[in-house]
């Protein structure tokens, strides 16, 4: 079985996902409410780690390699170093273009999740740098799979998503999301096309959310104004 996936996210009152263009609130600073909350919220969560699009962990590796990929995708065997008592910090990354110099991610361990065209140069460098890693099928999008053998090999069994919102798209698109928790700040940003916490890559016709249903479990106003609200994702038969 797959871990549990709760998209963990912090937005403005109009769905926004980039701090730096909201407004601060009446009673105070963005900055200082996104401080206090976001990461003692996440606590509250129990979860075995987190998982991120390449764009995001590009904050902590801080490198990226130019990669040639295969082709050809080529099925192969994921690795996995030894896990410990660590969280895990899990990346999508296709194209295997972070460039890692260790395993440490914020104090956690990395994980990367590759498609099949990722040549061995690629995986030669990862393992070097003590990063597991495991694929995602031909071009990098079964998660499904991926998330499977996490679970199995790491002992996985619950993992937020704090993505940019292409990530957290394709993840609703791929009805992978079983929870939310949205921190909800007194703030607006107010600008038509700014990147939304769920912003999946498809025509004007998908309907990433289609079949799958959202119940309130919870809701709670935390200092400054904000609103946490939790919902459990349901899906048709």
């Amino acid at each position: 079985m797959r871990p549990k996936i709760t998209c963990h996210m912090i937005t403005s009152l109009d769905g926004r996902l980039l701090p730096e263009r909201w407004m601060d609130p009446a009673n105070g600073r963005i900055g200082d409410l996104i401080d206090v909350h976001y990461e003692s919220v996440a606590s509250r969560l129990n979860a075995d780690g987190w998982i991120v699009g390449r764009k995001t962990m590009a904050d902590f590796v801080k490198q990226h390699v130019s990669v040639d990929l295969l082709e050809t995708p080529m099925p192969r065997k994921s690795h996995f170093a030894e896990r410990g008592q660590r969280q895990i910090g899990v990346a999508i990354d296709p194209g295997g273009r972070l460039d890692f110099v260790s395993d440490d991610v914020g104090g956690d361990q990395a994980v990367v999740i590759l498609s099949e065209r990722v040549p061995d140069t690629s995986l030669e460098r990862l393992r070097a740098a003590g990063v597991s890693y495991v694929f995602a099928g031909p071009e990098g999008r079964d998660l499904s799979q991926a998330l499977e053998q996490i679970g199995k090999q790491l002992n996985v069994r619950h993992l937020l998503l704090e993505g940019g919102g292409v990530t957290n798209g394709a993840f609703l698109a791929a009805g992978l999301i079983d929870a939310l928790s949205t921190l909800i700040c007194p703030t607006l940003d107010g600008l038509a096309g700014v990147q939304a916490i769920y912003d999946h890559l498809g025509t004007g016709k998908s309907q990433p959310a289609s079949g799958q249903h959202l119940a309130l479990q919870a809701s709670e106003t935390l200092k400054g104004g904000v609103v946490w609200l939790r919902h459990d994702v349901t899906r048709d038969a």
